[in-house]
């Protein structure tokens, strides 16, 4: 069990006793029920607000309560066990903070800690704002397993969108422990060649940068909590219609998940001709799964280091793609969509940009050449869409389950205009349905128009460019109503 010494004292040597028992907890907030920690008020009940510093008195773990008579001291009885270090922490520096809680049976429990500006005393690297952060990403953290500290052991670093070094030093110290262990021995690395004067000011550059891009990662387990198929499937009917196959896929992956509490070990790829909404697929699937997503477009992409970042042996090294789309998402579970997968060129050197790609879907770890450091991908549900499968690897199609999207119907494209394409765009000019009107010949033309095309995004530009007529004769003309019928509908579209 952790011991808080915090005696400066070096004339006398003597083991500090513990007077708290660490409690596991879970919980996401804190209250009087669920607190940080629980202080002894045998001797006096303390004030709802009450200020001072964690230290050890008499060789015991205590906080000692700043009074307008003076100090006085109270043993700490309980800690959450997440909190442990952060305490340690506070009382190691002298932070001056300022405790909330409320007085129960059991002692007085605090549930809030803060930051004051006290004269003389410490200051966080980026005062209680920091402090609030560390304290936000130890309640987003599980309880820590019961295992023996190693004291050879340190932490070091992190912080919120920061570069300063000290921040990280201050974050590792206090919730190190929320990250991998090879991501904080990684960092523990980098953080002495950042702070060395053995190295070149470029590679302290390089390594405080890279510290500061997987500091600010919230480094999640691959555990997935159980997602309502009801509410996934009212998600899927909103986002599109019929396409009841592709739905039923979905479904299917969300029992997996609910059963094993894990992604699957296969992402999907929608394969289908242009404007079948495969994008509005994927991000519908990202809304289901409650994940940021970031997006990938392969057609954009000529040499495989865009994906894998350059060494830091150039002076303008910098990450890749696939390592800023996990330090955009502020964290490591996320959907990756990849655009048109069919369409990654051959590099202008070696290599196939796609091919980089299998290490990320393999979801064996994904390694950036600038950060240097493996970071875990089994939190990464990858999507990817293509027109044309054939022209995918066959490595890299078998890293996913291929789901094929035929373009709509007729009947198919006509209630999709009339139901869902109409109705949005009268909504998004301010339009009700009964001044817009189109009439069951005009839709007719509408769908027949772009019969030769594939998709929906003609018949959407069709519904803006007559919602824009009927907001202009309105507006202009000062008419109640415009109706739609196949004499206008041919005039207007062709």
């Amino acid at each position: 069990m952790p011991v808080f010494d915090f005696s400066n004292s070096a004339d006398e040597k003597r083991e500090a006793e513990c007077t708290y028992v660490t409690f596991r907890s879970n919980s996401a907030e804190t209250s009087l029920e669920q607190p940080i920690l629980i202080l002894d008020n045998r001797r006096k009940e303390w004030k709802h607000h009450s200020c001072g510093v964690f230290m050890n008195q008499s060789k015991r773990t205590a906080f000692e309560f700043k009074e307008e008579d003076g100090t006085v001291s109270a043993d700490i009885l309980q800690v959450d066990a997440r909190f442990v270090s952060l305490i340690k922490w506070l009382g190691e520096n002298h932070i001056n903070v300022r405790l909330s809680g409320g007085n129960r049976e059991d002692g007085y429990a605090v549930y809030r800690i803060r930051e004051t500006a006290f004269g003389g005393g410490t200051k966080l690297s980026a005062e209680d704002g920091f402090l609030q952060f560390m304290i936000e990403r130890l309640l987003a953290s599980s309880a820590p397993e019961d295992r023996p500290e190693d004291e050879d052991h340190e932490e070091d670093g992190d912080g919120m969108k920061l570069t300063s070094i000290q921040s990280i030093t201050d974050f590792m110290t206090c919730a190190g422990r929320t990250m991998p262990d090879n991501i904080r021995l990684w960092a523990r690395r980098n953080l002495a060649v950042a702070r060395s004067n053995e190295v070149s000011p470029e590679e302290r550059r390089h390594a405080q940068r890279a510290l500061s891009i997987m500091m600010n990662i919230q480094w999640k387990s691959n555990y997935f909590e159980a997602i309502d198929p009801e509410e996934a499937r009212r998600i899927l009917d909103e986002e599109l219609y019929g396409m009841e196959r592709v739905k039923q896929r979905i479904i299917e992956t969300i029992i997996q998940i609910n059963r094993t509490h894990t992604l699957p070990a296969y992402g999907l790829l929608l394969v289908g001709p242009a404007g079948t909404g495969k994008s509005q697929i994927a991000y519908a699937v990202a809304r289901i799964l409650k994940l940021p997503w970031t997006t990938l477009d392969m057609s954009s992409i000529n040499d495989p280091e865009q994906l894998t970042g350059s060494s830091r042996i150039y002076a303008n090294a910098k990450p890749g793609i696939i390592m800023d789309a996990f330090s955009m998402a502020g964290e490591s579970n996320l959907v990756f969509i990849i655009n048109e997968l069919d369409k990654a060129a051959a590099g202008k050197g070696s290599g196939n940009p796609a091919d980089v790609l299998l290490t990320l879907l393999d979801n064996l770890g994904f390694t950036d050449n600038y950060i240097e450091c493996m970071v875990p991908t089994v939190g990464v549900y990858p999507i990817a869409t293509a027109n044309d499968k054939s022209q995918i690897s066959a490595p890299l199609m078998s890293r996913f389950a291929v789901i094929d999207i035929p373009d709509y119907t007729e009947e198919e494209k006509k209630i999709i205009f009339s139901r869902y394409a109409l109705p949005k765009v009268l909504g998004r000019m301010g339009l009700r349905e009964d001044e817009c009107i189109v009439t069951g010949e005009a839709l007719d033309v509408i769908v027949s128009q772009y019969a030769d095309t594939t998709g929906i995004r003609d018949l959407e530009q069709a519904a803006e460019h007559l919602a824009a007529n009927a907001l202009y004769r309105i507006e202009v003309e000062h008419v109640v109503s415009v109706t739609f019928d196949r004499t206008a509908v041919q005039k207007l579209l062709t």
